[in-house]
């Protein structure tokens, strides 16, 4: 293969571009980016060191990218928004750190002049999936293929979007929560929880998750317990949430799950099986 580098600066590396990608005027491009056959940066782009683009991959509109990112063949990211509210300005897309995006993977800058779509640090976006505008993606999320969110949702750290599954507008995907393949995400994942179907409804507690991201057991078996009250009893919501409170163990994912449920504004997504 061959390449094009940039002038070098001291004790830098320099990137390298391949000569038919297409680096437009006013792109910041850092040291040590490789940037692969017929990519295409536009003008308001920021690509931070050690990025790499292997081939075909668009990246535009305003958009700062932090350092170690690697993006696939046919990744369009920082493009226009789809929403039809869009009227102009600068919509932003931030980007952290070492995050994969594979084969088609699309992520669109916000809506509103001023707005800003977030994605963290060590995702992992497969084929096909989507980040709409003005969504927040946290840390060590995975977008399995074709996983998609809409506009305004926020997915908090280590969460699972599975194979085909949607998430609605506004909502919100709690952190190491998992959603099944194929499922309709009408309302707010609860953290820790399995949720699965069509409507989605929870399911479980998110056993591996908590055991991977070492979670003690004892605070696994007070989520278990929250399981039952939430989701297994006729309780409200707020009842049920009182009623954890008074007899469940607390911790700091206690905590989080009552204050993610209190906060919900769309409601949980806690259907009967």
């Amino acid at each position: 293969m061959v390449w094009v580098r940039l002038q070098k600066q001291p004790g830098m590396g320099a990137p390298r571009i391949h000569p038919t990608a297409v680096v437009q005027a006013g792109a910041e491009i850092s040291d040590d980016c490789e940037i692969g056959p017929y990519c295409i940066i536009g003008p308001h782009v920021h690509l931070g060191p050690g990025c790499r683009l292997h081939s075909q991959v668009v990246l535009d509109g305003y958009t700062v990218i932090g350092p170690g990112n690697e993006f696939f063949p046919f990744a369009c990211i920082g493009l226009k928004t789809q929403d039809l509210k869009y009227a102009g300005g600068v919509c932003r897309l931030e980007v952290g750190g070492y995050n994969v995006f594979r084969e088609h993977v699309t992520v669109h800058t916000a809506t509103a002049d001023g707005g800003v779509t977030r994605i963290g640090a060590h995702n992992h976006f497969l084929a096909y999936a989507h980040v709409a505008h003005d969504c927040v993606v946290g840390n060590h999320v995975v977008f399995s293929n074709n996983g998609t969110v809409a506009g305004h949702v926020v997915v908090e750290d280590y969460a699972v979007i599975g194979g085909l599954a949607a998430v609605h507008q506004f909502c919100r995907v709690g952190m190491m929560s998992i959603i099944g393949g194929c499922s309709k995400v009408v309302q707010d994942v609860p953290p820790f929880m399995i949720v699965d179907g069509n409507p989605a409804a929870t399911r479980g507690i998110n056993k591996v998750a908590l055991e991977r991201h070492g979670v003690p057991a004892d605070v696994e078996r007070a989520l278990r317990e929250v399981y039952k009250i939430v989701f297994r009893s006729d309780l409200t919501l707020s009842n049920a949430l009182d009623k954890v409170c008074r007899e469940v163990s607390q911790s700091k994912e206690i905590e989080h799950f009552i204050d993610f449920c209190r906060k919900s504004e769309r409601g949980i997504a806690r259907q009967k099986a």
